[in-house]
């Protein structure tokens, strides 16, 4: 699969991605295991690299993060009690956490957050009036 891309400066290079051949049988980050291949051309010259299929799905988690904060709306934080809290919502600070599931239980709310990438999720359980303050927040329905 070829894609066009760009560096800093504009000028436009081809990345390939492909499975690749079984990688070395010892060392390297691959361990002797199938490898995802990457190969970026360019007017100056190609160079290539592989990974591992599970480091290349953490790089794709992360490209995909990376684009669904560059398509969202910009916005100030806001600030919402945790009873209002929606699957979606990106908590401000400096670690990405965004709710996955929320469930009210009387006066307490159970919130399940995913860290970025969706690597790790936990429950944290909140007064429902507890003041949440949030990044971005989603939309109903999303």
């Amino acid at each position: 699969m070829g894609i066009r891309i760009e560096d800093a400066e504009g000028h436009g290079v081809t990345l390939e991605v492909a499975p690749g051949p079984e990688g070395p049988p010892h060392g390297g980050s691959s361990g002797g295991g199938p490898v995802v291949g990457i190969r970026i051309e360019a007017p100056s010259g190609r160079t290539g690299w592989s990974c591992s299929p599970a480091v290349a799905r953490e790089l794709a988690a992360a490209l995909l993060s990376a684009a669904r904060e560059a398509e969202e709306e910009r916005s100030e934080p806001v600030t919402v009690q945790a009873r209002e809290l929606l699957r979606g919502d990106v908590r401000d600070g400096e670690r990405v956490m965004t709710v996955e599931a929320v469930r009210t239980d009387g006066a307490d709310v159970q919130v399940t957050w995913a860290s970025e990438g969706g690597r790790r999720t936990w429950s944290q359980v909140y007064a429902a009036e507890t003041a949440i303050r949030l990044r971005r927040r989603a939309r109903r329905g999303e």
